[in-house]
């Protein structure tokens, strides 16, 4: 790090001299047009006299002013045409400028990109995916208008992503038609009064039509290729609907609702239950059972609360019967009957989808102008060697059980199979969780090792870095089979439960059929307007993600139902710039924003503060006092790019600064604010002070602490503060 600082510096150094003797020496007066006229004939003989050795001087005094970003680059280009003509002249400029704008744009990365992108990196997050994907067209844009100055776009592309070869290229082919014009204009020096001549109004005006033309022709394309798969669907004169929306989960029901909330004619379809997997076998039921895992815990911990100890009976049975009356309790607010009254058709059956206008239903034919795909996702089973010789369960059907599974091993250590383990373990089921990283591996290290911590001492038996290969059934006697660093681990279990992530449902509902593009990860594959390469089918929630969260699926909801019914006429980006989520672990761990392998990996600069909760009254007094509360701020600002909170209550505690983030509110507005003593939201504001003290003015309070002392009179005598104080 040391050696590229100073070759940093160096290079720095060597630039600032160059362009310092520069103007020291006024060279700049030999790149004006008057120079250049009257000094035309000498060029002339010297060219005539050694042609090979004039081109190359010229070319490398091209390049050096170019490099340099010096003005002249105007002039250069006209003394060719003059001294060289149009065909050599051409191709000296031609290769001289671009080899020179690469040079300047290769100082510009090595000198500030990697401290652009660290201060500035999740503001260019956008920017810089932009550029990684059309990078090319939107260069060879600028390039061929001549209205942007060519030295500002050499150094600020090599601030971006895009490759070396690509810029160099890019521009030897964007820049050749207006270095054509000058060097053309060139051949005519003596005749030139003014630069000002050179391009005309007209002109410009054509160059900028040829530049906006790559742009353009992509877009164009783009809209050709999706129109190209309508053109086999010729549309019907009319339609039933506006919007017919296939899947009542999160997602489906949420851009249901909106669509009659604006009065378009809409109709929901949902071939199982209402409410989909969140309701119905995920973030409902799940919570419900931690609730009574988190209440035999408390039982066990009567000691730390001075209440005499008692021996916690658990009913398994009445525990998953209670979380079946839970979801019985939570079913009204996504029945058939609250979304008809709220204007929505809701069919129960089976939806095929038979073109961009037409959806079957159970032999019904429904056509309507636009389609919303919201059909989520299943549990992924894995190809695992022996796994069909045993019953599994998962996340969806892991709710009928009514018995104490036995020895359970859990089999994935994300969010999903954290939580179900401590459950069931707290419901006193013997579990072993089996991961082939680290816990929780999208979260950092800190907040894996403390709920590892947690795990281990609660009694989970935690194996992380396992790699499963088999599962075995001697005996009937059910083994799985793992390795962990070479060497084989036998696991005896009872019971399997997979919980290794989640897959899209994309097919057997009419999508392969029409051929509707996916990702590499196996989602419906969604543009920023969550459209499909179909203009009028969109999707939401699990079934595209990026993000499989019943939260992320209502926000898009809004979008796609929004950009369905009202374009072309008015279509919105979807935002994901601040996306929440939450593990309900106990302690639970909350994020929203950057965790610090994410700005790492990407290579933004920020610091961390952090704030113990066991140093917090309510924490304490409630028996609760471990975790932190993590925030990342770029260095010496108090932007906030990143928190994670583990602990009582994390996922309400991140509530403050998913607003913070979403309306660009910084830790010191969270200062400044009243929070109510004692609370557990204390916490959001204890960071933000450990924010402040650390950057604290020293300077100013040394002052200020001297004001003090004088006015406290002479002789007064002098005091040590430390930051804490003086704060």
């Amino acid at each position: 790090m040391q050696k590229i600082f100073r070759s940093r510096l160096t290079l720095l150094v060597i630039v600032a001299v160059l362009v310092g003797l520069f103007f020291l020496f006024d060279l700049d007066r030999f790149l004006t047009l008057d120079y250049a006229k009257s000094q035309r004939q000498v060029l002339l003989d010297a060219y005539a006299a050694n042609r090979g050795m004039t081109v190359a001087i010229y070319m490398g005094i091209y390049i050096g002013v170019t490099a340099l970003s010096l003005p002249g680059a105007t002039i250069m280009t006209l003394v060719g045409g003059a001294v060289f003509g149009l065909g050599v002249g051409l191709v000296a400029v031609s290769f001289a400028s671009t080899i020179g704008a690469t040079c300047a744009f290769l100082v510009a990365r090595f000198l500030l990109r990697d401290s652009v992108q660290g201060r500035f990196g999740d503001k260019l997050a956008a920017i810089n995916a932009g550029v990684e994907k059309d990078g090319p067209f939107y260069l060879f844009t600028l390039r061929l208008i001549p209205a942007f100055p060519f030295f500002i776009i050499n150094l600020v592309m090599g601030l971006t992503p895009i490759r070396t070869l690509q810029f160099f290229l890019v521009s030897q082919v964007g820049m050749l038609p207006g270095t054509l014009v000058y060097v053309n204009a060139g051949s005519q020096l003596g005749q030139l009064e003014s630069l000002s001549g050179i391009l005309s109004p007209g002109l410009i005006l054509s160059f900028v039509l040829l530049g906006l033309f790559p742009l353009l022709a992509k877009k164009t394309l783009e809209l050709v290729k999706r129109r190209r798969f309508l053109k086999r669907f010729p549309p019907p004169a009319h339609t039933d609907y506006n919007l017919v929306v296939i899947g009542a989960g999160s997602g489906g029901l949420v851009s249901a609702y909106i669509a009659a909330a604006i009065k378009a004619k809409v109709v929901l379809v949902e071939k199982h239950r209402m409410g989909g997997d969140c309701l119905n076998t995920g973030c409902v039921p799940s919570k419900a059972l931690i609730r009574s895992a988190k209440m035999a815990a408390y039982g066990r911990r009567a000691e730390e609360y001075g209440l005499q100890p008692r021996a916690v009976e658990i009913d398994f049975g009445a525990v998953m019967e209670r979380v079946q009356k839970v979801i019985a309790k939570v079913e009204p607010h996504d029945s058939v009957e609250r979304y008809t009254g709220l204007g929505v058709e809701v069919i129960e059956g089976t939806a095929t989808i038979r073109s961009p206008y037409q959806v079957e239903v159970d032999g019904r034919v429904l056509t309507t102008r636009n389609i919303v795909v919201a059909t989520g996702a299943r549990p992924l089973v894995p190809d695992l060697p022996g796994l069909e010789q045993v019953e599994y369960l998962t996340s969806d059907t892991v709710w009928n059980l009514r018995d104490n599974p036995g020895r359970l091993v859990v089999l994935g250590g994300g969010p999903i199979g954290c939580e179900l383990a401590q459950a069931f373990h707290r419901l006193g089921v013997e579990v072993t969780l089996v991961q082939r990283r680290r816990l929780m591996p999208r979260e950092d290290d800190d907040v894996a090792e403390l709920i590892e911590k947690r795990f281990r001492d609660e009694g989970i038996r935690v194996l992380t870095g396992h790699h499963t290969r088999r599962i075995e059934v001697v005996d009937e006697h059910k083994v799985l089979v793992c390795e962990h660093d070479g060497e084989e681990v036998r696991v005896e279990f009872d019971t399997l439960l997979l919980a290794l992530g989640r897959q899209a449902n994309v097919t057997g509902f009419g999508l392969e059929k029409l051929d509707v593009a996916l990702t590499p990860r196996g989602t419906v594959e969604a543009d920023p307007f969550l459209r499909t390469n179909y203009p009028n089918i969109y999707v939401v929630g699990d079934v595209t993600g990026p993000y499989q969260f019943t939260h992320t699926a209502a926000h898009q909801a809004w979008y796609a139902a929004v950009n369905a019914l009202f374009s072309p006429f008015k279509s919105f980006r979807v935002d994901y710039s601040v996306i929440p989520w939450a593990t309900f672990t106990d302690p639970e761990v909350a994020r929203v924003g950057l965790s610090e392998q994410e700005a790492q990996a990407r290579g933004i600069r920020y610091e961390v503060t952090r704030y113990g909760l066991d140093d917090l009254d309510r924490a304490i007094a409630d028996d609760e006092d471990h975790g932190f509360v993590k925030v990342l701020t770029p260095p010496g600002k108090d932007r906030i790019l990143g928190v994670t909170i583990v602990g009582a209550h994390a996922g309400d505690l991140i509530a403050e600064f998913v607003l913070a983030m979403k309306h660009k509110l910084g830790l010191n507005k969270i200062l400044g604010t009243i929070h109510i003593y004692p609370t557990l939201a204390e916490a959001n504001k204890y960071v933000a002070g450990a924010w402040r003290r650390a950057h604290q003015p020293e300077t100013v309070l040394r002052w200020v602490e001297r004001f003090h002392r004088r006015r406290r009179g002479k002789g007064a005598p002098e005091e040590a503060h430390t930051p804490d104080s003086a704060s």
